[in-house]
């Protein structure tokens, strides 16, 4: 089962790699990963994607509670949340047919085009996992050239939150 790992931890060097490391030593993988700092300088959020067990996920949160970096967390996948990904898609558009299509693909995502070149358009859009998968498979008849994704991050609904 996919869950969304959500954590506070302290903003200072080395950090990041502690939890990484506590994930490769155990054998488990992340598919995705996002960390920024919070309002509270001090503080970042880590917001992580993995695939397992529920018995898998409580070990993985029991040794990440045990890490001296980590101040909170919780797997937000257990509650009602909400959950975004950013994506970047350059795409070839060398002729005017080609240009509509993929403008018009683009609206109907809720996308926008936010470079034009000659012979090429880049895309950003926003959602979940499952629509950024679906306007990939949308464009597949376009000439895709490059795909960046940024990973999964969430935020749990209502008065529910992940604080000191």
């Amino acid at each position: 089962m996919r869950h969304i790992i959500s954590l506070l931890m302290e903003n200072e060097a080395g950090a990041l790699s502690r939890v990484a490391g506590l994930f490769s030593a155990r054998g488990y993988n992340i598919e995705s990963l996002t960390v920024a700092p919070t309002e509270d300088s001090t503080l970042s959020r880590m917001t992580l994607v993995t695939i397992g067990s529920d018995e898998i996920v409580e070990q993985i949160t029991k040794q990440l509670n045990k890490l001296i970096d980590i101040v909170k967390l919780a797997d937000i996948t257990e509650g009602e949340h909400l959950e975004r990904e950013l994506m970047l898609l350059k795409v070839l558009a060398n002729t005017a047919e080609q240009r509509e299509e993929v403008k018009r693909m683009t609206d109907i995502f809720r996308g926008r085009v936010i470079d034009v070149m000659d012979a090429t358009f880049t895309i950003e859009i926003t959602g979940n996992g499952h629509k950024l998968d679906a306007f990939i498979e949308a464009m597949r008849q376009s000439d895709i050239i490059e795909t960046v994704r940024s990973g999964a991050t969430g935020i749990s609904r209502g008065s529910k939150c992940l604080h000191v």
